[in-house]
């Protein structure tokens, strides 16, 4: 029987591979192999080229990403971002209801949604307890690492 990813594990692969400035890891374990790799951008293109990319560009007041952590951009919402390129399901399955809908009251370790990544379903918790203000994330849509896939307003 293959072990269940962990994404806890994946994460800190990510991290590992951003403090290091590595592009490339790959690791197997009792049968499961994973393979990650990144664009190694200088940080000067990256940001160019992301905040042409950014629907968020014209914002004026939003303060450069290399000066807070994604998830802290704004003071009154938390982001919740994808830690992996996938396929966002907001589903369990297509005849299930979403997990949440905008409007909502999110508990803290609530399933948010699924990213399928190498045929793998990886369920997305919420890191904080809040109001769920937007989905940015269509279901069945590719998501890349980093991606905003929901803004929560945490409690008080």
């Amino acid at each position: 029987m293959k072990e269940k990813i962990d994404y806890q594990e994946i994460n800190n692969i990510i991290r590992l591979m951003e403090d290091k400035g590595l592009s490339h890891f790959e690791i197997e374990k009792e049968g499961l192999k994973i393979k990650l790799s990144r664009n190694t951008v200088p940080s000067e293109t990256k940001t160019s080229a992301q905040a042409q990319a950014s629907p968020y560009a014209e914002d004026k007041e939003a303060p450069e990403p290399k000066e807070l952590p994604p998830e802290k951009i704004n003071d009154n919402l938390r982001y919740i971002t994808s830690p992996m390129v996938g396929t966002f399901y907001s589903a369990p399955d297509p005849s299930s209801p979403p997990f949440v809908e905008a409007g909502e009251e999110i508990k803290q370790n609530q399933v948010l949604c699924i990213i399928e990544a190498m045929k793998l379903m990886n369920e997305i918790e919420s890191d904080v307890e809040g109001i769920l203000k937007e989905i940015f994330v269509e279901n069945g849509k590719p998501v890349e690492y980093g991606q905003k896939l929901f803004a929560i307003q945490p409690a008080e």
